[in-house]
């Protein structure tokens, strides 16, 4: 647990939480006992509690695993009341100790989180704001990732299937998408509904959070579009080299179709007329000779009809 100070306010971060220290601080600053459960278990909805002398707030933000190749959820508790913050979670959000090194090395660090009126609202606001503009490098990362998927499928001379990266894209732009939606409202919620914790003057800081809000939002809503694109245009030319293919063989088996008959013909058992009048020595030359013709034929008319 780290606790920080500037002046009149007090900030409290709480990193893999063990519930001995959960009941400790409910105790002291009377939470309610459902938020305790909240923070000790995983909870899928962001959302934003009122209480006589509190708020609490659930946030989620993305977290990568670079295991499996996709974005994990972190959850970040906040309860914030007159002159106090503490933030709980399970110690993955870097950008958010970040924040925490950053007070304890300076007061001018800490001012400048705090603000000039020490107020645990506007440490609220720099903290969710610093933890959104976090997601602006993830989803720089994901369009990088498009544009090599785009270089492979539209550029390369010989194109790979690109289904696996693909699906691996769609599943992290629809990851941040599920995190991102329930938080708008959140976070509208704070910019115009408690004045009680927060001042008038901040509402226009939880504005320009909206806004980026936003901005993330429609960034993931176009390359959402352009992933299934790029999905659509893999499938056509997985269709097209596999129809190619097929072609290919087609030929090769229509080819090799009347050369079968041919040497089933003269492998058969029996007398054939015109070939007895011929000697034995020719029999070889005069079966190969009648099927280079039918090659012949048969590829110059494939080239005709434009199939090969």
């Amino acid at each position: 647990m780290e606790e920080i100070k500037f002046k009149k306010t007090k900030w409290i971060n709480l990193s893999h939480p063990e519930e001995g220290e959960m009941r400790k601080i409910a105790k002291k600053y009377r939470f309610h006992e459902l938020d305790l459960e909240d923070c000790l278990q995983h909870t899928e909805r962001p959302k934003i509690d009122e209480y006589g002398h509190y708020l609490f707030i659930i946030l989620q933000f993305p977290v990568y695993n670079k295991r499996h190749h996709r974005f994990d959820t972190e959850q970040l508790n906040i309860f914030i009341g007159q002159n106090y913050l503490i933030t709980i979670h399970q110690g993955k959000l870097k950008a958010l100790d970040q924040i925490v090194q950053a007070c304890k090395k300076s007061v001018k660090n800490r001012r400048e989180f705090f603000g000039e009126n020490q107020s645990s609202g506007y440490l609220l606001y720099q903290i969710i704001n610093v933890l959104f503009n976090s997601i602006f490098p993830i989803t720089d990362k994901i369009q990088r990732s498009i544009k090599r998927v785009e270089t492979e499928i539209f550029e390369s001379k010989r194109p790979k299937d690109e289904l696996f990266n693909i699906m691996v894209l769609k599943k992290n732009v629809i990851t941040l998408r599920k995190i991102l939606l329930p938080q708008r409202s959140v976070v509208a919620t704070l910019e115009h509904k408690q004045k009680r914790f927060l001042a008038d003057d901040l509402v226009i800081y939880f504005d320009d959070t909206v806004d980026q809000i936003e901005s993330l939002w429609n960034i993931l809503e176009t390359q959402k579009e352009i992933v299934e694109s790029l999905e659509d245009t893999n499938e056509s030319l997985l269709s097209h080299n596999i129809n190619s293919t097929m072609r290919t063989l087609t030929v090769f088996s229509a080819i090799m179709l009347p050369l079968t008959f041919i040497t089933g013909l003269f492998g058969m058992n029996v007398k054939l007329p015109f070939v007895q009048a011929l000697e034995n020595g020719d029999h070889f030359w005069l079966i190969l000779l009648i099927m280079a013709g039918v090659i012949i034929a048969m590829i110059g008319t494939f080239k005709w009809k434009r199939w090969l």
